[in-house]
């Protein structure tokens, strides 16, 4: 039987899978007029920030072990191009 992330990886090319990587910052913030928490992570070996938002906070992942579902996207800040990691799916490992 096939895992979820399994399952999304084959539906979608795009997608990557990342096993057991440590989280060296965890940071969460309000946007949208505090709808959303936008949670940002730094991951250990890894210089791209991976970005998803939730309705609620989340406890801190600082330090913790993840597996991670994601794919690339650019974003803009201060006119200039950033590449960011849009995480689909995040499980505590």
């Amino acid at each position: 039987m096939k895992s979820d992330a399994e399952k999304l990886l084959k539906k979608n090319e795009q997608l990557n899978q990342l096993d057991l990587v440590k989280v060296v910052s965890h940071v969460q913030r309000e946007v949208d007029g505090g709808v959303w928490i936008s949670n940002s992570l730094m991951l250990e070996a890894y210089d791209v920030p991976f970005k998803y938002r939730r309705k609620k906070r989340y406890r801190s992942l600082q330090g913790a072990r993840v597996n991670l579902t994601y794919y690339p996207q650019i974003e803009k800040v201060a006119g200039m191009d950033i590449e960011v990691m849009k995480v689909v799916r995040i499980r505590q490992s």
